[in-house]
């Protein structure tokens, strides 16, 4: 799409709304900031943009005769794609965009695309680590905080663009084509934006929708919408397994990692890749997300001497079962992306000590049984707090889960938790829930945590 001199809005004015006006105003076009709160001064958004060329701010509505001059618009990852005000744009024919399909319009270079509904940033972060260990332009984006649209006028022909894709911003891709893609785990999240399982499946399979059998995609055959969506993705189509050998692909057999592909004559090959505690993470959720990032790194034409070098090297990320501190005898682990039930599963299948647990927060439409489930017997706390803390408790009381203690706030359930905790204990924020209501985001919902626990003893 030519944008040179067309008035493009863009609905967000947060980091990625900013990205996208930025990128518009580079390429000539004229952005138009909108946020539907009236309340936002259009001084702090201009601020925040800093000199963007052209650049335009509205709040609260965007006037009839303005809108009969966009041309395109493009609208933020929270923004839903059935919002009632983005019917004026359909009925005029005007394209509706996210920010990825904006970048990927004006990026050059090979892309791998990961998508899930948990491990998508360790997997990014790792990735992206083992392509700069072996070409010299990489750019890790997206979900992962770093907005394509910042990085996409930096690219060159021989860039490596590795992003993490949300379900949110699939919703607005349409010729958006990775080399390699990665659909890790499919499991309920977002059911208060998507509606569905059906759904929400749909949108990620959507990162593939443009690929053909020259591209790859990287699946987990443990998750069972995930294998069968290899029967119908067209690309072609890279397996892992944590829980059983593969004819073909990568996989766990007890605590080894290997490789089964064929040769040149078509015969099965086996190869010993690494132990898994030759690895700096812990679950078995990890070792999923080192398995792809193998199959991910392979379809890029990395040595595995390069993948397997890095893998033994890589840290935890931030707020994914994050080791924080042992202190007076009680580990603390800081694994505050654990938003969703699934992914709150795998943070307390991680812990290996009695654990204190402090769960709950924006209620976002999930069912905590499996998660409750997964217990088994090793919380001998579960300190509770945010919109969802009853539902919650309801839940585990119903499972035989006893000792649940109610906090009105983040610092007061921190107290309660050393409280309950001795030593050879462990405390564990997982908290099944997204963090708003009470925080911004999960980042400073693990800060927060992370810092209470750098104050004990002092």
């Amino acid at each position: 799409m030519e944008l040179c001199n067309k008035k493009v809005l863009v609905v967000g004015s947060g980091k990625s709304g900013i990205g996208a006006a930025g990128l518009l105003g580079a390429v000539g076009a004229r952005p138009i900031i909108f946020d539907s709160n009236e309340k936002v001064e259009i001084e702090e958004i201009r601020n925040k943009a800093g000199d963007i060329e052209g650049l335009e701010i509205m709040v609260g509505c965007v006037p009839e005769a303005a809108r009969r001059e966009i041309s395109l618009v493009v609208i933020s990852p929270g923004v839903p794609i059935d919002a009632p005000f983005l019917a004026d744009y359909r009925a005029l024919d005007v394209p509706i965009w996210g920010e990825i399909e904006l970048a990927f319009a004006f990026s050059r270079g090979r892309i791998v695309a990961i998508t899930g509904t948990n491990g998508k940033t360790t997997t990014t972060t790792l990735v992206g680590e083992i392509l700069k260990a072996h070409f010299s332009s990489v750019f890790v984006v997206g979900n992962i905080g770093n907005p394509y649209t910042q990085a996409a006028l930096e690219t060159r022909e021989e860039s490596v663009i590795v992003a993490e894709i949300s379900s949110f911003q699939l919703e607005t891709t349409h010729t958006f084509h990775p080399s390699v893609s990665a659909i890790l785990n499919i499991t309920p999240d977002h059911l208060n934006r998507h509606h569905t399982m059906e759904c929400y499946t749909s949108v990620k399979e959507a990162i593939a929708a443009n690929q053909t059998r020259e591209d790859t995609c990287v699946l987990n055959y443990e998750d069972g919408r995930t294998r069968d969506f290899g029967g119908r993705c067209p690309a072609k189509v890279v397996f892992f397994s944590s829980k059983r050998e593969l004819e073909e692909g990568i996989y766990l057999k007890g605590e080894e990692i290997f490789l089964a592909e064929r040769d040149g004559k078509g015969e099965r090959q086996t190869h010993r890749l690494m132990d898994i505690h030759e690895m700096n993470l812990v679950g078995m959720c990890n070792v999923e997300n080192v398995m792809a990032a193998i199959g991910i790194c392979l379809a890029m034409k990395v040595p595995m001497e390069t993948i397997l070098k890095v893998i033994k090297d890589f840290k935890a990320v931030p707020h994914r079962i994050e080791f924080v501190a042992t202190k007076n005898g009680v580990d603390f682990f800081n694994d505050s992306k654990g938003t969703n039930p699934d992914a709150a599963i795998q943070g307390i299948r991680a812990m290996t000590k009695p654990t204190v647990l402090i769960g709950g927060g924006y209620d976002k439409g999930s069912e905590y049984d499996e998660w409750i489930e997964a217990f088994e017997g090793k919380v001998k706390a579960l300190v509770l707090i945010g919109q969802t803390r009853e539902k919650i408790a309801a839940c585990a009381r119903a499972h035989g889960v006893e000792n649940i203690l109610m906090a009105d706030t983040f610092e007061e359930a921190f107290r309660l938790c050393l409280e309950q905790a001795g030593g050879g204990d462990a405390v564990l924020l997982s908290p099944a829930c997204a963090s708003w209501g009470m925080f911004p985001n999960y980042e400073a919902r693990g800060d927060l945590f992370k810092e209470l626990v750098k104050k004990i003893g002092v």
